[in-house]
């Protein structure tokens, strides 16, 4: 099961379940907008490729 860490690794913002973030093979987790700055969206960790993290729905 993919871990849906909650916060932004670089800055600290919350990544919510159904909000937008990008994650690499190693489920670094990251923010929209750290993402965008990070050199031809690599992760800066392990240097894997980001790729926009799958959201989950709120259940009721």
């Amino acid at each position: 099961m993919l871990e849906m860490r909650p916060a932004c690794e670089s800055c600290g913002t919350a990544t919510a379940a159904d909000g937008e973030a990008y994650i690499c093979s190693y489920e670094c987790t990251w923010c929209a907008q750290c993402a965008d700055g990070f050199a031809g969206r690599a992760c800066p960790n392990c240097g894997g490729v980001l790729e926009r993290r799958p959201r989950r729905v709120a259940r009721p």
